[in-house]
C-alpha cells in the first residue's frame, strides 16, 4: 500500500526567499532538493497533481523498476522537505520585477519576493478540443491573456476555464475589452478570487461548456452546450494554472523564435534574465523524466550559487 504524503502551508511566516521554484513536477522537485541542501531558503509553489508525470507510468527511468508517476512525485516531495525546502500549495497569478527583485503573487493574494526564480511549470497541453479551436488559433483564439489582451481593446471576449488562471485572466481583460464573459462548468478557486469575480463586471456562465468556436476569417462567436451563442471577437482558453510561458512573458524571458512555446536557457539552465532559471518540459522536448530531473539538478545548483552570491554582495556592499 502506497504512503501518500500531503503537504500544506497553514501560515506563511516569511515572504522573502533565496530561491522560489514554480512547479512541483520532477524538474521543480529536483531543483528544490539540490538548492535546499546548500542551506538557503527555498520555496516550492504549485500543485503536484498538475504535473504530466502524476498520472503516468514510468518504465524507462534509469536504475528504477516500473513505478507510478504519483509515487515518484510524492517521494520527491518528501526528499525536498527533508532537504529543508518549504511548499506552498497555491497557483501563481502574477510575476513582476522591482529593481533586481522578483515579485510573485499567489491566488490568495500573498506577495512573495526573491532574487532567484526557477520556472519548472511544464508546458500546457490543455485544449478544449472543439470545432474552430485549431482553425482560429491566432485569429481570435489565444492561450495567453497576458500576451494578447492588448489586441482586444474595446472588443467582446470570452475566457474559458475552471481555475485561477481563467479568473485572473478575465479580471485582467476588464482593463482592455468592452465586455468579458467567463465560461466555466465548475470553478475551483480561492475565496479571494471568487469574491473578486462576483464583484466585477465579468459575465459568468457557470455550469456551461463551449461546444464550438465560430467565425469567418476570424472569431465571431462561440456556442455553449445549452445552445446559447455569444458574439465575441476573442476566446481565451485558460484551462489550468497560469503557465510558465505566460509568467515568463511578463518578465521579459526569451522564448524560442520558431513557436514561442519554450524558454531558452544556457547550459546552466539560466535564461536571458539574471536570476531566472528554467528546467523541464518548458525548455522543450524530449518529454522525459530523466531530462527534467537532470535540468532540475543543474538549475537548482546554479540558482543556489547565484542566490549565495547575491547575499554576499548585499552584506559586503
Amino acid at each position: 500500500m502506497r504512503t501518500k504524503i500531503w503537504w500544506r502551508e497553514d501560515t506563511m511566516d516569511q515572504d522573502v526567499y533565496d530561491v522560489i521554484i514554480l512547479g512541483t513536477g520532477p524538474a521543480g522537485l529536483q531543483a528544490a532538493i539540490h538548492a535546499a541542501r546548500t542551506k538557503i531558503s527555498v520555496l516550492v509553489m504549485g500543485r503536484e497533481h498538475r504535473s504530466s508525470l502524476f498520472r503516468a507510468h514510468v518504465e524507462n527511468y534509469c536504475c528504477m523498476e516500473k513505478i507510478l508517476g504519483e509515487d515518484l512525485i510524492q517521494q520527491g516531495v518528501k526528499q525536498a522537505l527533508d532537504s529543508g525546502a518549504r511548499f506552498l500549495n497555491e497557483d501563481v497569478v502574477n510575476t513582476s520585477m522591482n529593481n533586481d527583485e522578483f515579485i510573485v503573487v499567489t491566488e490568495s493574494d500573498k506577495t512573495l519576493k526573491t532574487k532567484t526564480l526557477i520556472m519548472a511549470l511544464g508546458v500546457s497541453r490543455n485544449r478544449l478540443g472543439v470545432p474552430g479551436e485549431k482553425k482560429y488559433l491566432g485569429q481570435g483564439v489565444s492561450y495567453c491573456v497576458d500576451c494578447d489582451a492588448n489586441f482586444y481593446k474595446g472588443s467582446r471576449v470570452a475566457v474559458v476555464g475552471n481555475e485561477s488562471a481563467a479568473v485572473s485572466g478575465a479580471l485582467t481583460l476588464l482593463f482592455y475589452a468592452d465586455k468579458v464573459h467567463l465560461i466555466s462548468d465548475t470553478l475551483h478557486i480561492s475565496e479571494r478570487l471568487n469574491f473578486q469575480i462576483q464583484e466585477s463586471d465579468v459575465v459568468v456562465h457557470l455550469g456551461r461548456k463551449v461546444t464550438q468556436i465560430i467565425g469567418d476569417d476570424a472569431v465571431r462567436g462561440l456556442i455553449m452546450d445549452n445552445g446559447q451563442k455569444l458574439d465575441v471577437e476573442g476566446v481565451f482558453i485558460e484551462t489550468g494554472a497560469k503557465g510558465a510561458v505566460e509568467l515568463a512573458a511578463t518578465l521579459g524571458v526569451a522564448l524560442d523564435a520558431e513557436k514561442f512555446q519554450y524558454i531558452i536557457t544556457d547550459k546552466q539552465q539560466q535564461t536571458n534574465i539574471n536570476g531566472i532559471y528554467a528546467a523541464g518540459d518548458i525548455c522543450g522536448p524530449p518529454w522525459q523524466v530523466a531530462k527534467a530531473v537532470g535540468e532540475g539538478c543543474v538549475a537548482g545548483l546554479a540558482a543556489a550559487r547565484y542566490a549565495k552570491q547575491r547575499k554576499r554582495a548585499s552584506t559586503t556592499g
